[in-house]
């Protein structure tokens, strides 16, 4: 088996005995590559690129995963529902597309701008991560991208996204209790089943989302929520209004 090297590139290895233990892989390239058990403790992979990979069984701890990009790779083992860990690691502006993050938990860690689409993000937990950056004193920015992903009985519970996009993503029976949504673009995403209470979604963009049984006065903030006529329909329900067509 040949190393992981900063700048480096393997294609079909599986890799067990490597020490990843801050390691400088700056930049490596890893393609069809298999990494069981990993402990990535204070790693350093700022702009690697991971395509087709299974990284199992594993945890990231401190590490620098600053622009990194993950492409079609799987994190839970196909036998069980053991996701990745990931706890106060740097994760700003990396991007996973069309990966298996089932279960996987996030903590503490620093992740703005971090991008994800088509992913699956079945049972995982977010708790204690940060989407901002400081913009000078007392001022703060977030941003995030998670377009089609699956968060079904996922936990985000009082995790801050306001302004970010979700279009299309489906949260059914996620746990989004406390979460602040204010102006997020939820458009087309799936909300049905999802828990809300105390959700801040003032100027949140709803258009054509899946919304049967949201409750309005459960919501923390609601000004200016953006939904089309056919959705209030559902929402008036909610409330126990009967509405009719005439």
């Amino acid at each position: 088996m040949v190393d992981p090297i900063s700048g480096g590139a393997l294609h079909g290895e599986i890799i067990s005995d490597f020490e990843w233990a801050d390691a400088d892989l700056t930049e490596a390239v890893f393609v069809d590559c298999l990494i069981d058990g990993a402990q990535f403790g204070g790693v350093v992979l700022a702009g690697a690129r991971f395509r087709r990979c299974r990284i199992v069984r594993s945890r990231f701890a401190r590490a620098d995963l600053r622009e990194a990009v993950f492409e079609d790779c799987a994190f839970t083992g196909p036998a069980d529902h053991i996701g990745v860990a990931v706890a106060f690691s740097r994760l700003e502006a990396a991007r996973f597309v069309r990966c298996d993050l089932s279960f996987a938990t996030f903590e503490g860690s620093e992740m703005h701008a971090l991008c994800l689409e088509d992913c699956n993000l079945r049972g995982a937990r977010l708790r204690r991560v940060d989407f901002t950056r400081g913009l000078g004193r007392r001022r703060s920015e977030a941003a995030a991208t998670f377009r089609r992903c699956n968060f079904h009985l996922a936990d985000l519970a009082e995790v801050r996204l306001p302004g970010c996009d979700l279009a299309g993503s489906r949260f059914r029976d996620a746990d989004l209790s406390g979460v602040d949504l204010e102006g997020a673009d939820l458009r087309d995403s799936d909300l049905f089943g999802a828990i809300l209470t105390e959700a801040k979604l003032a100027g949140a963009d709803l258009r054509g989302a899946e919304i049967s049984g949201l409750d309005l006065l459960a919501l923390s903030s609601r000004t200016g929520l953006k939904v089309t006529l056919d959705q209030q329909y559902a929402l008036l329900t909610a409330l126990g209004v009967d509405v009719h067509v005439d």
